[in-house]
């Protein structure tokens, strides 16, 4: 988890952790946040990185972290390597390798990473940040779907507050699917999808189509962490359905496709 502290407006500092680690694992600074990265380790904490496949897990040890769970000494046994560090599940990687003091960039959960049907690994978490800081206000959050399939594809909460925006006055009483399929509002998110694949032209980073989602991520399906995060495997299990539409399925759903110069058109 990264958390942003803010007064007025204006970011203090940046912190990487969860409820195991008693706080922060590794601070970002005022003077030093860079969006991305998780700063290094927090003053006490020893921080490994150990290689999971191609990629580095985060693990910590500290007196700030839990020296285990509750009356659970088998799960108390998997949280924990052989030299006592608490494995994250988080891949990091050195923001500049040449300076280990510059901190670690965020690489997304080991878990959430998934294989396409051609074996390319598709790498969730800088995808997503990625995706999200394109389509800047348009969303609240996406969704990478793609596993085993031929191409990566995305679910989008959409901001219901930017898509008003783009119709102007006179729709604060239309409905959410009224509004998400209003043309003003899919020629934006066609835009920015359009341009994104055109950058991320890659099999594993392109994305061509997205469905919209009515719907913000429930809690009660565990859709969201209870600290207000989107679990991402969650919310492809509860609507699997949609994950179908987008890869051909017959259904009503909101989906938008890009037309990148160059790339095949998608129905």
């Amino acid at each position: 988890m990264i958390v942003f502290f803010h007064a007025i407006g204006v970011p203090l500092a940046e912190l990487w952790g969860m409820s195991e680690t008693c706080g922060a694992g590794c601070c970002n600074p005022r003077e030093k946040i860079k969006i991305g990265t998780v700063g290094p380790a927090a003053p006490g904490v020893e921080l490994k990185l150990a290689p999971v496949g191609r990629q580095y897990e985060a693990r910590v040890r500290g007196p700030n972290i839990t020296p285990g769970y509750w009356r659970a000494p088998e799960l108390t046994a998997q949280a924990f390597d052989d030299e006592g560090y608490y494995m994250m599940g988080d891949a990091l990687t050195f923001f500049d390798p040449g300076d280990p003091t510059q901190g670690f960039t965020f690489e997304g959960r080991l878990s959430e990473d998934f294989k396409l049907s051609t074996g390319t690994w598709v790498r969730v978490g800088p995808l997503r940040q990625r995706l999200l800081a394109h389509f800047g206000d348009l969303t609240q959050d996406v969704v990478i779907a793609g596993h085993q399939r031929d191409e990566v594809t995305a679910l989008a909460f959409p901001s219901l507050a930017a898509c008003r925006g783009l119709c102007g006055q006179g729709t604060a009483d239309r409905s959410v699917a009224a509004l998400l399929a209003d043309a003003r509002v899919r020629a934006a998110f066609t835009e920015r999808l359009t341009t994104f694949a055109e950058a991320n032209a890659g099999s594993s980073t392109a994305i061509l189509r997205m469905i919209l989602l009515e719907d913000p991520p429930s809690i009660d399906r565990q859709e969201t962490t209870d600290k207000g995060s989107v679990n991402q495997k969650q919310v492809l299990a509860t609507r699997g359905a949609l994950v179908e539409q987008l890869y051909g399925a017959d259904g009503p759903a909101i989906l938008i496709t890009a037309t990148p110069r160059g790339s095949r058109e998608h129905a």
